[in-house]
Order: C-alpha cells, then structure tokens, then sequence
C-alpha cells in the first residue's frame, strides 16, 4: 500500500513538471516570434535581407531543435503508452530535431556569408556546434542500440542510465547555447536604454522561458514514473 501511494505522488508529480514544461516551452515560442517578426524585420531562409535569413537560425534552434527534443524525452517518459510507441514516438521526435537543427545551423552560415563574417568565432558557435554534434552522435548511438536491437538486452540495460544522461546533459548545453545566443545578439544590437528598452526586455523573457523549459523537462523526466 505504501509503494502504491509513492508511486501514485511521483506520476502527479511528474505530470504537472510536464505540463509546466509545455507551457514555458510555448511561452518562449511566442516571445521569439513577437521579437523576431515584430522588432528583427521577420524570418525568410531564401531573402535577400540577411537580418531576415539569420532570424531562421534562432527559430528552428529552438523551436525546431530544442523544443522537438525537450517533446522526445518528455513523451518517452511521461506519456502512458506501449513501450513500443513511446520508443517510436521518442526517435521520431528526436529525427526531426536533428533535421531542423541542420536547417537552423545552415542559416547561419549563409548569414555569415551574406555579411562576409568569419565562422565560429565565438563562445556561442563553439558551444552550439559541439552540443550539436553529441546529439547526432547520441541519436545514432540510441537507434543503433535501442531501436534496431544492435546490443544484447544485457548490454541496454547497461547502458540506459548513460544514455539517459548523456540526453539530460545535451538538453543542458543546448539551452546554454541558446542562452549565450540570445545575449551575442543582444550585444551585437547594441540596444539603448531609451529605445530599445522593450525589445531587451523581450529578449531577457525569451531566454528565461527557454531556461525554465528546459529545467521543467529535466525534472519531469527525472520524475517520470510511468514506464
């Protein structure tokens, strides 16, 4: 009765986090589109407008990227279902993170040589690409392992708790990126307190949202009790 009762309190537990991660992750949604069609001019890959075509690269790195994937863990965790579609949902989710993330890092270099600007020069760059890169590398990893059955049952089961780490560490370093992101262009902008106090106000919104998404799916997981 006593197991039952501790179980009962981590699934409300964990489906509120869910909840809050979900609305955090839409806020900061929100607050990106306000910010970049509203202030930065609108989002268009094919422009001519260069401000317009690096405005494709923060939308989809969050939006298609880290938002797909904060989705990828929370479903296989916290959604009740066969373990079957939750293993399914979870690598399909995670596949259209990884091909947005390639889309949204192409922006960005053809912003840079639109505007004849070096590449990875900054902290950021760095920081994101190799945060990327361990994605592709864990999502590889995690198909051939768990999707295609290319270890033994004994083998998985060592290695979940590593990979479950690795994805809670990548979720980590990819809001990192977003966050120092978020405050290079804020420098580069070179807002004034007069007139662009809206718009850095907006800015320091988004990135907050992007934190508190990612630290609500972080313990929604955590907490998960449903599989």
């Amino acid at each position: 009765m006593h197991t039952t009762v501790v179980n009962y309190r981590y699934q409300r537990s964990a489906s509120r986090l869910t909840v809050g991660a979900h609305l955090f992750g839409i806020l900061a949604i929100i607050l990106m589109l306000v910010w970049l069609l509203h202030y930065r001019g609108g989002i268009d890959y094919e422009s001519d407008n260069s401000d317009r075509v690096f405005n494709v690269h923060p939308f989809l790195m969050f939006f298609g990227f880290i938002f797909f994937a904060g989705e990828a863990m929370m479903a296989y965790k916290t959604v009740m279902a066969e373990h079957k579609v939750q293993k399914y949902t979870h690598f399909l989710l995670h596949l259209i993170a990884l091909c947005t993330g390639i889309f949204g890092i192409c922006a960005a270099f053809r912003y840079h040589d639109m505007r004849q600007l070096d590449d990875m020069y900054s902290l950021h760059s760095w920081i994101g690409l190799g945060t990327f890169i361990l994605y592709g590398l864990q999502w590889l990893f995690g198909a051939a392992a768990f999707l295609f059955r290319g270890a033994t049952p004994q083998s998985r089961m060592r290695l979940i708790p590593w990979h479950m780490s690795m994805g809670r560490t990548i979720l980590y370093l990819s809001i990192c990126a977003a966050l120092t992101g978020l405050m290079q262009k804020f420098t580069f902008l070179g807002l004034s307190k007069v007139m662009g106090e809206r718009e850095s106000h907006l800015i320091n919104f988004t990135a907050l949202a992007i934190l508190l998404f990612g630290i609500f799916v972080d313990l929604s997981v955590a907490l998960a009790r449903y599989v």
